[in-house]
């Protein structure tokens, strides 16, 4: 089974830039979406059924914004959308499915960027998000979260450590809870299959950054309750240009 998560800046965007073809193409089993940025989801619906896939969304409230969906060639057994926190689900942030073998979460995590203001709620949602997730866990069916957390791990995700030391998306406190996620049982699939640097989801598009590849792997897709050897393939799409984040894929059998 293949997986996919991808963070397209704008889902109309993405779909003016090839992502239907693209689709078409690489055929995910599953296509996680973050940043969709689209309120009015059955104005792009179908051109995702007739390529076989149930479509299930979870837009912010506030248009133009945020928003994640799970499209799938399997229905899902269960759709959750949210973790019944006012915030983080106004921005529609969390969408969770449940299918007969496994559970997925499509996940955008806040980013804080902006200010100390969003730092803080990014914080809070990390703490949150643990909890949610070590619950997802508990239940012992194997587990997949799939998403943009807006934190690179190691020095190895980023193309220049020290000067993004202090840097939100950086800083030792976030790659610290990623080290506190994987040491609860969460596999990053990626750097289970590959060890070396210079592989990155995001540029920024200041500077012909995407040209030098100096780039952030900020997109990731976790595993847990699942055999090592589960993992077959992960590869990051970074010659696709939809958005300033490239796909994600993760190939697997459970």
């Amino acid at each position: 089974m293949k997986i996919t998560t991808f963070n397209v800046n704008g889902i109309r965007s993405a779909i003016n830039k090839g992502l239907l073809e693209w689709l078409s193409k690489e055929n995910p089993d599953i296509l996680c979406l973050q940043e969709i940025k689209l309120s009015e989801t059955e104005l792009v619906e179908s051109l995702f059924t007739d390529l076989g896939y149930h479509c299930y969304w979870y837009p912010a409230i506030k248009k133009g914004y945020s928003g994640v969906a799970i499209l799938s060639k399997i229905p899902a057994n269960q759709i959750v959308k949210g973790i019944e926190h006012e915030l983080y689900d106004s921005e529609g942030r969390i969408i969770l499915a449940q299918f007969a073998d496994f559970q997925l979460v499509s996940a955008y995590f806040p980013s804080g960027t902006t200010g100390d203001v969003r730092q803080e709620i990014k914080y809070k949602f990390l703490d949150d998000f643990l909890i949610y997730a070590e619950k997802l866990k508990a239940t012992g069916t194997p587990l997949l979260i799939c998403g943009d957390v807006n934190i690179c791990h190691k020095e190895i995700d980023i193309h220049n450590p020290k000067s993004n030391a202090k840097t939100s998306g950086f800083l030792p406190e976030e790659r610290a809870w990623v080290d506190r996620f994987c040491e609860c049982g969460f596999v990053d699939t990626f750097r289970h299959k590959v060890k070396d640097p210079h592989h990155y989801t995001w540029w920024s598009y200041r500077a012909g950054a995407r040209g030098k590849n100096l780039g952030w792997r900020i997109d990731y897709i976790f595993a847990a309750n699942m055999l090592p050897e589960s993992i077959q393939n992960v590869h990051i799409h970074s010659d696709v240009m939809m958005s300033d984040h490239c796909p994600v894929s993760l190939e697997f059998k459970l």
